[in-house]
């Protein structure tokens, strides 16, 4: 008994320890590209297209590109993703093969997104003939989040207890009504929170918009889905990979813009899920 307490005691040490290092890792970046971009932040980088002379270059075409690019990968994945563990969940049969498309699914969430990309440029950009568009990177990314939308989202309908379900077809409910009005409502939340990881996860990926061959210096904002893009992380490795000392300020300030487009996107998401779980109790 003494000495499982002790073990107890040393194990909530050694991962505070390791919490605590973590939390100061990230402190120490987090002010190091503080230090190094904030000074750089002003209207002129926000709305300026890029330049050859760091200061005068800005990152406008890459805001914007990286907005559309993350809603239009929204509305490709989302709905295939709930739609694909909808049926997983609710109307696929136990059986062996769904099995193996369990195991894949699986597998697929850890798969390294270059993998993703060289996908996309064979089927997108070449097969499909989308060349370096919005689309096909769009289409890209909405694969890389395919499979931690459906786990997400089989997870949260997981949750909904029987009872609901048993409830509603005793008062003459079909599946579909069940699932839409009762099933739904009550996972919604667990599906927001799979939808912000994962596209938090979109967001910030570069190898697979570099594998299909989107630009990293583009001077014009996209203006359709068939035309060509950039985005935050492609302007950032840009500026990241030249010799000036200016392009490395603005690549730290490059980096604050992302995280400030990121950590938006989830308290947005996170402002909407639990105003609808207060809806929902209420």
């Amino acid at each position: 008994r003494p000495w499982r307490g002790v073990q107890e005691a040393l194990f909530q040490a050694v991962t505070l320890l390791v919490l605590s290092l973590a939390l100061v890792a990230l402190a120490a970046l987090l002010w190091d590209v503080w230090r190094d971009g904030a000074h750089r932040l002003s209207w002129q980088f926000l709305t300026s297209y890029p330049s050859r002379l760091p200061e005068r270059a800005g990152i406008l075409p890459a805001l914007v590109g990286s907005v559309y690019l993350i809603a239009l990968t929204a509305a490709i994945g989302i709905p295939i993703g709930i739609a694909a563990a909808i049926y997983l969940e609710e109307y696929g049969r136990r059986n062996q093969w769904s099995q193996i498309i369990e195991i894949n699914i699986a597998n697929l969430a850890a798969v390294p997104s270059i993998i993703y990309g060289l996908l996309g440029l064979g089927l997108f950009v070449r097969a499909l003939g989308f060349e370096r568009s919005l689309l096909a990177g769009a289409a890209t990314l909405a694969l890389l989040v395919l499979p931690v939308v459906i786990l997400s989202t089989r997870e949260a309908l997981r949750a909904v207890p029987k009872s609901l379900r048993e409830g509603s077809y005793a008062l003459g409910a079909t599946k579909w009504q069940t699932i839409w009005y009762q099933v739904l409502p009550m996972a919604l939340p667990g599906i927001l929170t799979g939808l912000i990881l994962s596209l938090s996860r979109a967001i910030g990926e570069t190898a697979p918009l570099v594998v299909i061959g989107a630009p990293v210096y583009l001077p014009f904002i996209p203006d359709g889905i068939w035309s060509q893009f950039t985005a935050l992380p492609l302007q950032i490795f840009n500026w990241v990979s030249r010799p000036q000392a200016g392009f490395a300020v603005n690549a730290a300030a490059g980096i604050i813009v992302l995280l400030v487009v990121l950590l938006a996107m989830n308290a947005t998401a996170i402002w909407l899920r639990d105003r609808y779980q207060r809806r929902r109790a209420s």
